[in-house]
């Protein structure tokens, strides 16, 4: 199979068909990032082939040439039924949204519009009843319009794009393989008119190169244009190994001066962390600015209050307050709440009086508990949000 990039020239994708024993994954606690509690990869290996991908690293397993060689899971569909039964589910699911779109392969990739996993996987979805939530960098998923509204009619529905800026030229170097930002922005922009909930993954921003406040400024000023529902921030990881190598690669024929100072914020964490400090600075001009633009730091509260359980919803609503303040520069008990709150096996409703008794629950966070399960929201929440 070949395809064209966007530098108009062929290029040759090697495709490896196998047969998968599951496809559904199920998170130990449900994600206050997507609020979901259940994703899947459809495709292992990306063609986009970005630059910054941590999916190239030997953690994820890929085999082949990453960003050359894709593993497509022929039967997912097939076992996707079998695992979104209900009848087959010893207990149920928990409510939240499915996600489509991983670190190990977009579901939106060039294969995709061979296979059409994407696609059937979405019909599933919309058969049993579920809410979905789609993170890409191709603007092929417009092709699903029609799925994807008759799911958001149904349930709900949010679709976001991931992006390291929305400069053109930078995201030639660094996203080879992906539509240019304007033409992802539009794609948003089409499914806003729609009714569909969307948002912008600014994540990873390339230390040195699109975390500058100028570019950051310009990502979300083009997001609030869009009319986009969120941005979510995150810097970038790079592991030592073949992720490493392979941006070191790149960056030293396109920014030569830089690798010294990455060698100073990157010092061998084993997740591929930078310095604590560098985060710091970025996320907290991040924080100035979506304050300033008004946009959602998190996906808001009403496109998921009436979905969860009342402990996910404590969860996330917890873990989004810790999120906002460490934005701020701030620590709190409010993420080591949340992870207690997760590994409860009974209702929080049935323990209005003794919350205090879990780890990380003080008389604040108790007075914030009470009042989710009260209202579904937070007033400390809210007032945060507003900046």
């Amino acid at each position: 199979m070949s395809i064209s990039t966007k530098k108009g020239y062929i290029r040759e994708l090697n495709t490896r068909e196998i047969e998968a024993k599951s496809i559904l994954r199920k998170y130990k606690k449900i994600d206050s990032w997507f609020i979901s509690h259940y994703g899947m990869n459809l495709y292992r290996g990306c063609t986009h082939n970005c630059v910054y991908c941590d999916g190239r690293s030997e953690g994820y397993y890929v085999d082949g040439e990453f960003g050359e060689d894709v593993v497509v899971k022929v039967n997912a569909i097939e076992v996707l039924r079998r695992e979104l039964d209900p009848k087959r589910k010893r207990t149920p699911f928990k409510r939240s949204f499915i996600m489509v779109g991983g670190g190990v392969g977009d579901s939106y990739q060039p294969v995709e519009e061979k296979y059409q996993l994407s696609r059937k996987a979405l019909k599933l979805i919309y058969e049993y009843n579920f809410p979905v939530h789609m993170l890409t960098k191709s603007t092929l998923i417009k092709r699903d319009t029609d799925i994807l509204k008759q799911i958001n009619e149904r349930n709900r529905a949010v679709v976001s794009c991931s992006f390291s800026s929305v400069n053109e030229k930078i995201s030639a170097v660094f996203e080879p393989g992906v539509p240019p930002p304007d033409e992802r922005l539009k794609m948003l922009g089409s499914f806003k008119s729609e009714g569909i909930a969307c948002g912008m993954f600014l994540l990873p921003v390339i230390p040195f190169i699109t975390d500058t406040q100028e570019l950051i400024e310009g990502a979300v000023r083009k997001a609030t244009e869009v009319g986009l529902d969120f941005v979510i921030f995150g810097g970038m990881t790079l592991k030592d190994g073949r992720q490493k190598d392979y941006f070191f690669n790149v960056l030293k024929k396109n920014y030569p001066e830089l690798p010294v100072k990455y060698q100073n914020i990157y010092r061998a964490s084993k997740w591929g962390e930078a310095t604590v400090k560098y985060y710091s600075l970025i996320n907290q001009a991040f924080n100035s600015i979506a304050k300033k633009y008004k946009m959602p730091r998190r996906i808001p509260l009403e496109l998921y209050r009436d979905m969860l359980g009342e402990n996910d919803l404590a969860v996330v609503i917890l873990e989004h307050i810790d999120y906002i303040l460490m934005l701020e520069g701030k620590t709190s008990p409010f993420g080591y709440a949340a992870y207690s709150i997760s590994r409860l096996k009974e209702p929080l409703g049935t323990m209005k009086g003794s919350l205090t008794e879990l780890k990380g629950v003080g008389r604040t966070t108790e007075k914030i508990i009470l009042e989710i399960l009260e209202t579904g929201s937070s007033s400390y929440y809210e007032e945060l949000l507003k900046g």
